[in-house]
């Protein structure tokens, strides 16, 4: 019989990582294949409300916690005039959208993604177009969504149905201008110096947003960190935070090593938070630009270029992934880095919501929660407050990417106004529970668990369909405190989120 396992966590709530930007647990909303059309928006549907809105996705979505949308893209972005999704549908054009060779409607534009960050109580985050669109272009965007009316722009929008501005805070610098396949591609110099003066345009309409810098597209670029570091000396004084994008991959089908990524989630910030501060000490600036994860997931087995092609149809069905456990497992160490980086972390959001890439896969009447949703959901709705530095003492595995790697992969939060927290705990075994428990040494009263949540099974391959939604999903698990903390046993192949109370 194999021996048992057991682990400790220490936790002590003077040893903070960090406040936690409620900004991490965002979305990415593009119009490629069926995330806008399909996905979210639907006339005809039996699910979709007078707008076209589906409700059961909406309502998921706004279940799930997702607290900002990145809008309209992605590789999209930089063939878009946003010009073309406004004004009555009846006379919005017909477009081919070059970076997924579809055919665009327009039928959801500005308007329509305002309203629908309206009704999840998310915020909204635009991109303007750096690849085909002007420095012009960007800043008539701003004017047209952010200033008061009694100019040309502003004016349209009231004649198109909003006269008070939206007031949007956040936007993105064009999208992967490293790529060689984004539309307007740039080399590293020349980007940084039409960031530079479309953001001063865009800032000039509104000195109030935050901007966002169009960072590596991958840590495996030939360019990266060149490219980061050179935007930056072009932009620094100008932007709020960089980008960054990483899509977490199981070619080689080696589960450990697969669990085992956080290893390089962890490093990919970490090179970027010091490519950071050596232009901050270059430019002896006292302001501290952050991070925005805004493009990541794991992507892998729609990644054909038949999955990317969409033969100038409408509504194409482009990488639409099926996740499963193990896919799960990852989301949750990913997010984990994130409670552990917030220092230097300002926003994260998950690419898509909808059926490409996405937590939620939909038919005309039907609607599938994927392994992932439970995932982001478990973090999003339980952090809150500071990020906590936890100690781990536990055995390691053996991985062939890796080495030698911890079994558990933990983070916790603390949030003082309630005085309530969470602990996140995967459990990267394939074979063998952990019992674990969990103190918090800092002499400040008791800390009791009030109810542990696990995602869990013993097939990582294991997945949700419409037939069997609930093969991998959330389930309450046991949890006790006694006089020497909380103490529970994680199944193998496992996330849990175990809620506590001091």
């Amino acid at each position: 019989m194999a021996e048992k396992l057991t682990a400790s966590i220490s936790l002590d709530r003077r040893r903070t990582i960090g406040t936690i930007s409620p900004n991490i647990f965002g979305g990415f909303i593009e119009h490629m294949g069926r995330c806008v059309y399909e996905g979210i928006y639907e006339p005809g549907s039996p699910h979709a409300d007078a707008d076209g809105i589906r409700i059961d996705v909406r309502n998921a979505l706004r279940d799930m916690g997702v607290t900002i949308m990145r809008y309209p893209g992605g590789n999209f972005l930089s063939g878009y005039e946003w010009t073309d999704g406004i004004g009555p549908k009846n006379k919005r054009p017909k477009k081919r959208d070059l970076a997924w060779k579809s055919t665009e409607t327009n039928q959801f534009g500005t308007h329509e993604f305002m309203d629908y960050c309206a009704s999840l109580g998310s915020e909204p985050m635009l991109g303007v177009n750096l690849g085909t669109g002007t420095i012009q272009s960007a800043g008539n965007y701003v004017e047209y969504v952010n200033a008061p009316t009694g100019t040309y722009w502003s004016d349209m929008r009231a004649a198109n149905g909003r006269k008070e501005p939206w007031g949007v805070t956040w936007w993105c610098l064009g999208n992967e201008m490293d790529g060689p396949w984004q539309i307007g591609h740039l080399n590293a110099d020349d980007y940084g110096k039409k960031a530079r003066e479309a953001a001063k345009i865009m800032k000039w309409h509104d000195p109030s947003i935050k901007l966002v810098l169009a960072g590596s597209s991958s840590n495996d670029m030939p360019t990266y960190p060149t490219w980061d570091r050179t935007i930056l000396e072009h932009c620094y004084d100008l932007v709020d935070v960089l980008s960054m994008h990483y899509y977490a991959t199981n070619n080689n089908n080696d589960t450990p090593s697969f669990l085992a990524l956080a290893v390089d989630f962890e490093a990919y910030i970490e090179t970027l938070a010091s490519t950071i501060r050596y232009v901050k000490a270059l430019k002896r600036s006292d302001k501290m630009v952050k991070l925005s994860w805004d493009e990541w997931n794991v992507w892998y087995k729609a990644r054909l270029d038949s999955d990317m092609d969409g033969s100038w149809t409408e509504r194409p069905h482009l990488i639409e992934e099926v996740y499963n456990l193990e896919d799960a497992l990852v989301v949750s160490q990913w997010m984990n880095v994130f409670l552990r980086k917030c220092d230097v972390l300002e926003m994260a959001c998950m690419a898509q919501m909808v059926n490409v890439i996405a937590p939620i896969l939909t038919k005309k009447d039907a609607m599938l929660l994927q392994s992932i949703y439970y995932a982001f959901k478990m973090h999003a709705t339980r952090a809150k407050g500071v990020s906590l530095d936890s100690f781990v003492s536990v055995a390691t595995s053996n991985t062939t990417k890796f080495g030698e790697v911890p079994l558990l992969d933990v983070s916790a939060s603390w949030d003082a106004a309630s005085n309530t927290g969470a602990c996140f705990v995967v459990n990267r075994s394939l074979d063998q529970s952990i019992t674990v428990t969990i103190a918090y040494a800092d002499g400040q009263g008791t800390v009791t668990a009030v109810r542990a949540e696990s995602i869990y099974g013993t097939d990582p391959k294991a997945h949700n369909t419409y037939k069997n939604p609930g093969v991998v999903t959330s389930r309450e698990i046991p949890v006790q405190s006694g006089s020497q903390g909380i103490t529970i046993t994680l199944p193998p192949l496992s996330s849990t989120a175990i809620d506590m109370r001091g």
